[in-house]
């Protein structure tokens, strides 16, 4: 046999495959193990991240508690507060009814009843604002949509177009929030000024609190 026929037997097809192998282990690269710091700075700062996020939320949260608890005190009287409103509100339209010349020339019965409704009414303005709820003064002011309801418009021009000229029923605040509005007669007929944002007398846009 020749030399060549030799080559082409079995051992050739070893040496063939065997330098196959050689070649494709060369071929494939060595994969670098991580570097441990480097995994730890990474771990170190998803940590630190999560941490920060954690921190922001709680402190929201600690906020937003903070002001529920502060408006649960300011406006859980709310409810109340209006229902003594409409209380005060009689008083005062008893006191309206009576005549000047009766409070002037009555006895000493009739007087101290009308001096005690009087008392009883001023107390009971006082006790509520004792309880952040306040009397809004808007005679002579602009109309305001959000602290009035006009109820009706009276000719005058003497005075700006919507000024408030003439107070139905009292207003009230509680806080930073309007309680009731004051119901409101506007002067119609004068110089103009800014448009009020409101719909027609007789409409209010103000949210007045829950109770």
């Amino acid at each position: 046999m020749t030399d060549k026929t030799n080559k082409a037997g079995p051992d050739a097809d070893l040496v063939d495959e065997g330098a196959e192998g050689a070649t494709v282990e060369n071929a494939a690269p060595e994969q670098a193990e991580p570097d441990p710091v480097e995994v730890l700075k990474a771990e170190n700062a998803d940590l630190r991240d999560k941490f920060l996020r954690l921190a922001a939320e709680m402190d929201n949260l600690r906020r937003r508690t903070e002001r529920e608890v502060k408006d649960a005190k300011a406006y859980s009287v709310s409810g109340f507060a209006r229902d003594m409103l409409a209380v005060s509100d009689n008083l005062r339209r008893a006191l309206e009814t009576i005549p000047p010349e009766l409070k002037e020339n009555a006895d000493a019965a009739i007087a101290g009843v009308i001096e005690g409704v009087d008392m009883t009414e001023r107390s009971m303005l006082s006790a509520l604002e004792r309880h952040g709820v306040r009397k809004m003064n808007v005679e002579g002011e602009k109309f305001d949509p959000n602290f009035h309801q006009a109820m009706f418009e009276i000719p005058n021009t003497a005075v700006p177009n919507n000024t408030v000229v003439q107070v139905v029923q009292a207003g009230f605040t509680i806080g930073d929030r309007v309680l009731r509005p004051a119901m409101v007669g506007v002067a119609k007929g004068g110089p103009k000024g800014e448009t009020p944002t409101t719909a027609e007398p007789g409409t209010s846009s103000v949210n007045e609190t829950d109770a």
